[in-house]
């Protein structure tokens, strides 16, 4: 099955009824023959909304003046980089805008070594803090990051131009430079694309898998493309699929991309729990091995809204977690506590 074409992905992708389910039943077989029924925690801090970019399709885009900015301060990241390693998360996920200075290069820095300090070296640190100098990246990763998510949110040249502003600043070239950078200095490599998005085909998102098994990621995060009244491209929601079919194309995307790569990390993203409230378990059942609990301090979490209806949990992230746990074991899964979870397919390169 790992060597479906783009006439077979497309058929799988327009699936429905019996075909779809046996797409599902299939990925599912697969994932547990290659990477088990263990799912792998990253507890994900948000560690600002600041950012240079000023893409259509988000709500923390830089033109974007009706936004709280805030920046979270190095204690409070730490602080929740503690709660991580004292109940068991393998890894945390730092995420931010897009910045490029030396204060910002510093104070990742000083994280990741103090993360390091912290948890004696054991909690693997993973970054998505968008394109930067191949200096940067190589000092963050001797600083201990060991993975880096850099989402293309599409790998159609075309399409990219149609949902960035055309500058210098944007543009899919960079970004998958930066990709093969992150790559030869050895991080573990992941990538992602948005499903549903004005003017995408089915085509595109055939292409956008084979585009990620043809860079060989290790991990991916993708998620339907859910809209933000703040952004330009807002103005088309009224052509997009119902958000019903935006989260069935994702799911399909998820079943395929495990087929294709049976061995990479697939994270189950929070888009998807936006849609239906069980959604990320049904990611998990047909292809994903990795959760990203929201473990960013609280009183930020609702400016961090890069689309409409994010959840936000009323719960303690304590609760969550038990949360998480109880709902895995319904559908025969567990945590894999105190384990980085490291992809299969970067170890055996």
């Amino acid at each position: 099955m790992s060597q479906l074409f783009k006439n077979d992905i497309i058929n799988l992708l327009n699936s429905s009824g019996e075909e779809e389910q046996e797409l599902f039943a299939r990925a599912s077989q697969v994932k547990l023959q290659n990477v088990g029924n263990t799912v792998y925690l990253r507890g994900l801090i948000e560690m600002s909304n600041v950012c240079d970019k000023d893409c259509y399709y988000c709500g923390i885009r830089k033109s974007n003046s009706a936004v709280h900015r805030y920046v979270i301060n190095e204690e409070e990241i730490l602080e929740a980089v503690r709660f991580a390693y004292e109940n068991g998360y393998g890894s945390v996920a730092i995420q931010s805008g897009e910045l490029q200075s030396s204060a910002f290069t510093e104070k990742i820095n000083r994280i990741l070594q103090k993360t390091r300090e912290i948890s004696n070296g054991e909690i693997g640190v993973t970054l998505s803090c968008g394109e930067q100098t191949e200096e940067t990246y190589r000092k963050w990763f001797e600083s201990g990051a060991i993975r880096y998510l850099l989402r293309v949110e599409t790998s159609n040249p075309e399409l990219y131009r149609k949902l960035h502003p055309n500058t210098p600043k944007h543009s899919i070239e960079k970004r998958i430079e930066a990709l093969e950078t992150l790559k030869a200095i050895g991080y573990q490599v992941g990538t992602g694309v948005m499903i549903g998005l004005p003017f995408q085909t089915v085509e595109d998102l055939a292409d956008d898998l084979l585009f990620m098994k043809n860079f060989n990621i290790v991990m991916c995060g993708m998620g339907p493309y859910i809209e933000h009244h703040q952004t330009p491209l807002y103005q088309y929601k009224d052509e997009l699929l119902p958000l019903g079919k935006r989260l069935n194309l994702a799911l399909k995307m998820v079943a395929i991309l495990r087929l294709l790569m049976p061995d990479i990390n697939i994270a189950s993203t929070t888009a998807l729990q936006s849609i239906e409230k069980n959604a990320r378990m049904r990611a998990i059942q047909i292809g994903a091995n990795v959760l990203m609990p929201n473990i960013t301090p609280r009183k930020y979490r609702d400016d961090y809204f890069l689309y409409e209806n994010k959840p936000v949990s009323e719960q303690s992230d304590e609760d969550d977690l038990k949360v998480l746990e109880k709902s895995l074991s319904e559908i025969n899964h567990e945590i894999g506590y105190g384990v980085q979870g490291n992809s299969k397919r970067f170890l055996i390169k």
